[in-house]
């Protein structure tokens, strides 16, 4: 197919973003990026960048009028609904009706939100008790990939889209309002699940405002217990959740935000953390790996099983981010799994990502932020340092990287994207990744993918050697599939089981220390913008400019 001159105008270069990129990119185009800031700017960026086709993955914003409608090339917008669905709570409401099938569809930018006539739709079913960050990610974006590729394809062949006919029995969707706190709200006396669904509609954001412990509190990270009792009171705490009871049965909250007071930002805490002193008299709750590894809690982000002799080793942790305490809980439990009598190690997460790294909230909240950055950087070291020196060989089902590079063999699933770099958070980076790296793709490569700060995709990251094999992209069959790789591990990648018996110790340990050194100017002394970055990032700030690495030379415009 002919390159095009292809602009993604996005509000963030979020996952779906840069997952658009990578996908056109693979098809032989170069896409550049403008993200949204001032209108009359991006109007002017794009209009001068002179492209052939504008798709908008994600956008909060209007298209510019004279965009959409003086323009000679065509406005897409990639909307997470079904043809005839508008409004911006087109997943809130989704997941709120309970709805058996949804889809994403990509229209022509007009007037009027989401109305414009349809250049592609993918549909598919809407898997039960799933979280709208997870939908978001994981069918939503399936289905937007589909749409784009589809919209390029039509582009190129000349196709007109076409008007959404209201009138046909087919079309389901409509327009539908913007989901407030009011269509959310909840009572504590109804059934645990009804509560759950509704703060499964609103994870990420903006979570369900509701009374808890005495305060207000928006609610997200929401799972499902037996216990029983008085509905509303806090049952108990383990780990970072608090279990709170409701009118059958009861739920687990991991993560919630205070209301803010007029003019405040506040931002997702874990819960226990967030609420402290006010659970004084809640009773804990203790199981661990390392303690309990068969136990049957219905509430466990780190759990173990054995299948042959395969351990696995499962942490399903809230967006993907390790605290200090959570890489404390980890460390204990791989230190358990290490010392049973298996031959293969696997380390997965659940149905969310590998590891994004430290946790950034729990820093921006603590007392002095950079402190708590450098425990939680030195914990998370500790972590890789686990994986590395595992007397079984190691296996990562992995949606991160650098710390999934420690294992010796790392599967990733169809449709990641993987940043190996740290700069754009002003780091030097740590998790022995100047060992790990270019052990896995040669010093010069692993300088350029640091150095870019790019995204690269699961197919790229197979043929630099970075991963050995890449799964299937839903979730329950990865972990499948998972497991079977993870019993041939050592008939499939001799050579890699050979290469753990190379593993040097002294070096290790000079990489580590030469990575902290580095890593603690960057956090207690703020040499690159760590803090203003941290801090950004936790209040969902927007960027300023696009930067410079997502413009193509093609789509460069004089100041």
């Amino acid at each position: 197919m002919q390159a095009l001159r292809i602009v993604l105008l996005s509000t963030a270069f979020n996952g779906l973003t840069q997952r658009a990129w990578l996908e056109l990119r693979e098809s032989g185009h170069k896409p550049s990026v403008v993200l949204f800031t001032d209108a009359d700017e991006v109007a002017r960026q794009v209009r001068e960048a002179r492209p052939q086709l504008v798709i908008c993955p994600f956008l909060k914003d209007r298209v510019p009028a004279e965009l959409w409608r003086d323009s000679p090339f065509p406005v897409v917008i990639v909307h997470p609904g079904i043809v005839g669905d508008r409004g911006a709570s087109a997943l809130d409401w989704a997941i709120m009706k309970g709805e058996k099938r949804w889809g994403v569809t990509a229209l022509q930018a007009v007037e009027e939100m989401d109305a414009g006539p349809v250049w592609s739709s993918r549909e598919f079913d809407l898997p039960p008790g799933i979280r709208k960050s997870e939908l978001y990610n994981g069918p939503v974006s399936d289905a937007a990939m589909y749409c784009i590729r589809d919209v390029v394809e039509k582009f190129v062949g000349g196709y007109q889209p076409q008007a959404v006919d209201y009138a046909d029995p087919q079309v389901a969707g409509r327009l539908q309002p913007n989901m407030k706190q009011a269509d959310r709200a909840f009572d504590w006396r109804q059934p645990a699940g009804e509560i759950k669904r509704r703060i499964d509609a609103a994870d990420g954001q903006p979570g369900v405002l509701a009374d808890l412990a005495g305060g207000r509190y928006f609610l997200c990270d929401a799972h499902l217990d037996h216990r029983t009792g008085e509905p509303g009171r806090i049952l108990a705490v383990h780990d970072d959740a608090v279990l709170v009871a409701c009118g059958d049965a009861s739920l687990w909250i991991g993560s919630v935000r205070r209301q803010p007071a007029p003019g405040e930002e506040t931002f997702k805490r874990p819960a226990r953390h967030e609420l402290g002193r006010l659970l004084d008299a809640a009773p804990r709750l203790e199981w661990a790996v390392d303690t309990h590894p068969h136990c049957e809690e219905s509430y466990q982000p780190i759990r173990y099983r054995e299948v042959g002799r395969v351990g696995e080793l499962t942490f399903e942790l809230y967006n993907g981010a390790l605290s200090t305490e959570h890489c404390q809980r980890l460390v204990r439990a791989l230190q358990w799994a290490k010392r049973q009598d298996t031959r293969v190690l696997l380390i997965r997460s659940g149905r969310g990502s590998f590891c994004n790294g430290v946790h950034l909230n729990v820093i921006q909240a603590a007392e002095r932020p950079g402190e708590e950055a450098w425990r939680n950087i030195q914990a998370i070291d500790d972590v890789c340092l686990e994986i590395l020196t595992a007397p079984q060989l190691t296996v990562a089902g992995a949606g991160g990287v650098m710390m999934a590079l420690a294992a010796d063999v790392v599967l990733a699933r169809q449709g990641v994207v993987l940043n190996p770099h740290y700069a754009t958070m002003g780091l030097y980076g740590s998790e022995y990744w100047t060992y790990t790296l270019p052990r896995a793709v040669g010093g010069e490569t692993a300088a350029r993918l640091s150095g870019d700060c790019l995204p690269i995709g699961a197919r790229q990251a197979w043929r630099l050697g970075m991963v050995q094999d890449i799964g299937p992209r839903d979730p329950e069959t990865f972990g499948s599939w998972l497991l079977s790789m993870a019993g041939a591990a050592e008939r499939n990648w001799p050579e890699l089981a050979r290469r753990k018996q190379e593993l040097d110790p002294a070096r290790l340990q000079l990489c580590r220390r030469a990575e902290l050194d580095e890593m603690r100017q960057d956090m207690l002394e703020n040499r690159r913008g760590f803090a203003e970055r941290c801090q950004g990032f936790v209040l969902k700030r927007r960027a300023c400019r696009t930067p410079e690495r997502l413009v193509e030379d093609w789509a460069r415009v004089a100041d």
